[in-house]
């Protein structure tokens, strides 16, 4: 087993140690509970408890009600399903709220035609899959969802653990703002954990035309954490650090990315006549699997093109099972991580596979028909890079199933409540 950087310097791997004893069990960390960049965000912890009732776009009782309300809120849901956004994406403007999609009745919340947008702070999101695929709308005509989005300024400590995205025409995932304004001007301090990430449309809406992207963390963007995620057919940015980004990717599985898996680096002509040049994003890549597919580029490392990276216990298998290079291109070694979230101790490379596989998504414990199929794509080494959701299956199309929600009266109670949902092995 090939690795590069096998273990922390002594006096690092004791400061991490002391750092996550709190967070330790007997058999490792608990990455359902990980410590990340704004993971300890309190979002809407004793806020008011808001019923979702509805699974339709908008209007009331639904979730994009909810989320235009103000103040600390957690948002549950009697309901489940499939909400269909037509096009028209939610967005999450008012800080201080929890979506907590574990509370919603199997099979949970699946939203389509459509994402989310995230442009404030102290916001964190769990259990909900979403799949905004190409709408039915042409080819190249600049139909450009994210599945999740998280940009400007104000987007700090946000946390998003246990989702599904696929089908996305821009990223599945990412996060940005304004690049040239340092990063007090863009998102900063962000966890996206124990989630699918996969099969971002590739030769679909998007204006540029092939465009199947994982996550991208944008210029200047700092201190995000990628942790415990499965990544599965998408071409590229699996996940990609640009300009400045700062962050951490770990424990993570990826299963045939095509051109690029963790991509570091920037644009030049983006920043022709700009005050502020571009330097070096700075990574720490630990615990990582990278396992070739189909689709994968024949000499494709596990780092490439430009940046500053820490790298311990990662492994690159081709598709004969066979070790292949972890570093490509104008990769800088670091002897130690640049950035680590307080609190964040890896599993060792040999539990990262079986645990991704077990964890990762937005019902582990129920997964809905796309989620068993992406992760029977990765064990079975099956299933390619995608055009359109049409490819394998379509839009799901579930009846809407209700269950009315008994919250504790007393607001302390509400956290226990919550993590009631989520049976033990997957908390």
């Amino acid at each position: 087993m090939a690795r590069s950087g096998s273990c922390f310097k002594r006096a690092h791997c004791l400061a991490l140690l002391l750092l996550s004893l709190c967070t330790m069990s007997a058999h490792g960390i608990d990455l359902s509970a990980v410590e990340g960049f704004g993971a300890d965000t309190p979002a809407g912890h004793g806020g008011e408890v808001v019923k979702v009732t509805s699974l339709a776009a908008s209007g009331p009782g639904s979730l994009r009600a909810a989320l235009a309300q103000t103040g600390k809120r957690i948002v549950v849901f009697e309901v489940g399903g499939v909400i269909n956004l037509a096009g028209r994406s939610l967005e999450v403007a008012e800080p201080f709220v929890t979506v907590a999609g574990e509370t919603a009745p199997s099979p949970g919340i699946i939203i389509i035609r459509g994402g989310i947008s995230i442009r404030t702070h102290d916001v964190r999101i769990s259990h909900i899959a979403v799949r905004p695929g190409t709408n039915d709308q042409p080819a190249l005509s600049g139909w450009e969802p994210d599945g999740v989005g998280i940009s400007r300024a104000k987007a700090r400590d946000v946390h998003i653990d246990h989702v599904s995205t696929s089908w996305a025409v821009d990223e599945n995932m990412s996060a940005s703002g304004e690049r040239y304004e340092g990063p007090a001007a863009t998102s900063g301090r962000i966890t996206f954990s124990n989630s699918i990430i996969a099969e971002a449309l590739d030769y679909a809406t998007h204006k540029k035309g092939k465009h199947s992207k994982g996550i991208l963390i944008h210029d200047y963007v700092q201190d995000v954490a990628v942790v415990g995620n499965l990544f599965a057919h998408n071409d590229r940015r699996n996940p990609y650090f640009k300009a400045h980004a700062t962050g951490v990717v770990v424990n993570n599985l990826m299963y045939n990315p095509g051109n690029a898996a963790v991509q570091l680096g920037y644009i030049d002509h983006e920043w022709e006549g700009r005050e502020r040049q571009p330097g070096n994003p700075q990574v720490a890549v630990v615990g990582n699997q990278l396992i070739y597919g189909r689709d994968t580029y024949s000499d494709l490392a596990l780092v490439a093109y430009q940046g500053d990276v820490y790298l311990s216990d990662n492994q690159v298998l081709n598709l004969d099972g066979g070790d292949m290079a972890q570093v490509q291109g104008d990769i800088k070694l670091l002897k130690n991580a640049p950035v680590w979230p307080q609190g964040l101790q890896p599993l060792a490379l040999t539990k990262t596979y079986e645990h991704v596989l077990t964890h990762a998504g937005s019902r582990p414990w129920e997964r809905d028909q796309v989620d068993q199929r992406i992760v029977d794509s990765v064990r079975r080494k099956t299933g390619r890079i995608i055009d359109s959701q049409d490819e394998v299956g379509g839009y799901p199309d579930y009846p809407a199933v209700r269950r009315p929600l008994e919250v504790p009266a007393n607001s302390d109670e509400v956290a226990g409540w919550l993590l009631s949902f989520v049976p033990k092995a997957y908390r």
